[in-house]
């Protein structure tokens, strides 16, 4: 029953993206030539949701569906991770052309080239789970 209400809020979200076309390749390409505000718009309302959402679980202290509740743990403050870190998030965003999300988007709607993308981001992932504790943070 967990399974499917997060495949449910998972459908939901693939076809917003890719409704809103933020899935779009020509949209993101629009975006890192500064040619079009579309972009832009959806990831700021996207922030400001996030925050406003962070606040009133904070403030009513909500639960998940199931009843657990959401501890948000606060991280480290440092420039040094989140710049590194946003230069390889944006750099693969901008080779792939897609960045997490729409990548699943997109397989959904029959670009199969994209199951490469998904690969190498998961190599990824499991190489930094190796790495982790050799990597300055």
């Amino acid at each position: 029953m967990k399974n499917l209400a997060y495949i449910s809020i998972g459908v939901l979200f693939g076809i917003t993206m890719y409704k809103s076309e933020a899935a779009s390749w020509f949209r993101i390409y629009e975006m890192f030539n500064f040619q079009a505000f579309h972009m832009y718009g959806i990831i700021g309302v996207a922030v400001v949701l996030g925050v406003l959402t962070i606040q009133i679980i904070k403030k009513y202290n909500i639960k998940t569906f199931f009843g657990v509740p959401i501890v948000l743990e606060d991280k480290d403050k440092s420039f040094k991770r989140y710049f590194w870190g946003g230069i390889i998030f944006g750099l693969g965003w901008a080779l792939a052309g897609a960045c997490p999300g729409p990548m699943f988007t997109l397989v959904g709607a029959g670009f199969y080239s994209l199951l490469i993308v998904i690969a190498f981001a998961m190599l990824g992932t499991y190489l930094y789970g190796v790495l982790k504790d050799k990597l300055p943070h």
